[in-house]
């Protein structure tokens, strides 16, 4: 009897609701396209395989993919604001309207690379100089390589551009090819390879390294290398789900976001860029313009317009891009 009752004692001991062993506090992670996609490997995998890693039994983030919870790219933001899902990836430049002052990074010609670009975002969201993101914590803040036009009809010259339909990430690229006669279509980039296929548009702006992502290399062969600014990208979650969380959560959560999360991103960035451009350039079946001398003139005092324009809109703007070149100078200096 007196085995029995202790046995009893310990299965008790066990079960009690107050004794028995947490299960990890989940979060949903939304995801706009598969997991086999370049910036879900490089950008967010890494974070979401690191806080598992080391949260075990603490929190865990679940990843619903290909649009489970929202495929629309322009609604992600909203969804982790509401708590439809508790963290997502984000287009800034898909929103304007919410994120306006992220468009200072979309500018042509500001950012050398994904490195420069990313470490500027970074360092001013930490700052807080953006708006829109005050209800979202943001645990990577990146920003593309300079994306180019990919497209099925040939492109030897900026006069080729005129009438082409040519999908845009932003209205700062809209800005950009309209000057030189195109007619720019916001469309998100898991709708472009079919875009392109029905003739719907005829090219498309992204970076070398997603040609490969959503099949716009399968259906564009004609590549003009005109070095439009690149696409802010942040992975963020909802920041008081953030704040709502234990201690030791929220530690894990913090520890491999910002600079951890984003600068590996960055990294990837650069190195697939090139090797992207180099398979661009020794494959036959691919024609690979560079502008010439007159068409690289033309472009350079395009841009250095729309650096103009965007700062003459008002004082709020001049800031933002003082702050930004303040930081470029900072890596410049190697601070």
């Amino acid at each position: 009897m007196f085995r029995a009752l202790s046995r009893a004692a310990a299965v008790c001991f066990f079960l009690a609701p107050g004794l028995a062993a947490a299960e990890p506090i989940n979060l949903k992670l939304s995801f706009f396209t598969s997991d086999r996609a370049r910036i879900y490997q490089q950008s967010v995998k890494p974070f979401v395989d690191a806080v598992n890693s080391d949260g075990r039994g603490i929190v865990h983030i679940e990843v619903f993919f290909s649009g489970a919870i929202s495929g629309e790219i322009g609604r992600q933001p909203q969804i982790v604001s509401d708590g439809s899902a508790d963290l997502a990836m984000i287009i800034p430049g898909q929103t304007p309207e919410r994120f306006y002052d992220t468009s200072v990074l979309e500018l042509p010609g500001l950012f050398h690379d994904s490195r420069e670009g990313t470490r500027v975002f970074t360092r001013l969201i930490g700052d807080g100089a953006f708006a829109g993101y005050q209800d979202l914590f943001v645990v990577s803040a990146i920003v593309s390589g300079a994306e180019s036009i990919h497209s099925r009809k040939r492109i030897d010259s900026l006069a080729d551009l005129n009438g082409l339909r040519i999908r845009v990430n932003n209205r700062t690229e809209a800005q950009a090819l309209q000057k030189f006669g195109s007619l720019p279509v916001l469309l998100s980039i898991n709708q472009t390879t079919e875009a392109i296929s029905s003739g719907t548009i005829d090219g498309a702006t992204i970076p070398p390294l997603m040609l490969s992502e959503f099949g716009v290399g399968r259906v564009a062969t004609h590549h003009f290398m005109m070095g439009l600014g690149g696409a802010a990208v942040a992975l963020v979650m909802n920041r008081q789900k953030l704040e709502s969380l234990p201690p030791d959560a929220q530690s894990i959560i913090r520890k491999y976001s910002g600079d951890w999360s984003s600068s590996r991103t960055a990294d990837f960035n650069d190195a697939a860029d090139r090797e992207a451009l180099d398979s661009l350039v020794s494959d036959p079946r691919r024609a690979v313009v560079f502008p010439d001398a007159a068409d690289a003139g033309a472009i350079e005092a395009v841009y250095r317009r729309m650096t103009e324009d965007y700062a003459g809109i008002s004082e709020h703007n001049r800031g933002l891009l003082a702050r930004v070149r303040g930081e470029l100078a900072k890596l410049s200096a190697g601070e």
